[in-house]
């Protein structure tokens, strides 16, 4: 069985990006100006899903109009979409959840990868494979802070994204969590904001929980 190779990078990157904002894009423009407003605002990193038909194509977009920006292609099913989000030019890779199936290939990525997970013996199983930093899906549904504090103490070595039901109002208890080494969500980017075009909104909104990740990370 492969063995995960970039447990580091992967810890590096979910530490840096602290807050991933998860998005869903129908338009290469679209795409642009989303992406634009959230590095504006304070926010370096983010989760694109691969649950349109342009995300692949605005993955290879963004790479080159925002190279500023870590991009990870999210909602990553199987190792077709993996290797497909890979040659699109994503930085890192994220799973909702993951099959042993698709953990044997995540392991052998060239690029950084968060496989989810909701059981300690997901968890577990990924940890034998060499995954040190993984996705809590979905973290509030699962039990969210009690879930949390209940897997530090079997398995303090593990980091954790929690996404899943967190916004403005819990997130910075989610930080506060030893073992969390980042969170996604997305309440900085709500789907009414979007089909508005109203992109100077979601800059300040990002703006604001960037300024929340530095108030829970000094």
């Amino acid at each position: 069985m492969p063995r995960y190779r970039h447990a580091a990078a992967t810890e590096s990157l979910l530490r840096s990006a602290g807050i991933l904002p998860v998005i869903t894009v129908d338009s290469i423009e679209q795409a642009r100006r989303l992406a634009s407003a959230l590095l504006d605002g304070g926010l370096t990193s983010l989760e694109l899903t691969l649950r349109t038909p342009v995300a692949l194509d605005a993955i290879s977009a963004l790479k080159v109009a925002l190279p500023d920006i870590v991009i990870g292609a999210g909602t990553v099913l199987d190792a077709q979409q993996m290797q497909q989000a890979i040659d699109a030019g994503a930085d890192f890779l994220v799973t909702p959840g993951t099959t042993p199936v698709l953990a044997a290939a995540l392991a052998e990525s060239p690029i950084p990868v968060v496989p989810g997970g909701a059981t300690p013996s997901e968890f577990l199983a990924l940890m034998a494979l060499g995954f040190s930093a993984c996705k809590l899906f979905p973290a509030t549904a699962v039990g969210g802070l009690a879930m949390l504090k209940g897997l530090a103490g079997p398995m303090p070595q593990l980091l954790l994204c929690p996404t899943g039901g967190i916004g403005e109002a819990n997130a910075a208890e989610f930080l506060a969590q030893p073992n969390v080494a980042c969170i996604g969500g997305s309440w900085m980017v709500p789907k009414a904001w979007l089909e508005a075009g109203d992109f100077d909104r979601i800059r300040d909104a990002s703006r604001d929980a960037a300024a929340l990740l530095a108030q829970s990370r000094p």
